[in-house]
């Protein structure tokens, strides 16, 4: 499942790893939305951080 040039392989494939049952597909959308949700946290704290330097 580990295709090349696919950051989220490696961790689908971890998890895939980590229990037995748990379809593909639903561990990609769940490690897919897990890096959405990390980077909208990520971005958010850069936004706050550009703000108060700017002040």
């Amino acid at each position: 499942m580990n295709e090349s040039g696919d950051p989220l392989a490696l961790w689908t494939d971890r998890l895939l790893r980590f229990g037995t049952g748990i379809p593909p597909e639903d561990a990609r959308t769940f490690v897919r939305e897990l890096y959405a949700a990390g980077q909208a946290d990520r971005d958010e704290e850069r936004a706050k951080a550009d703000f108060e330097r700017e002040e």
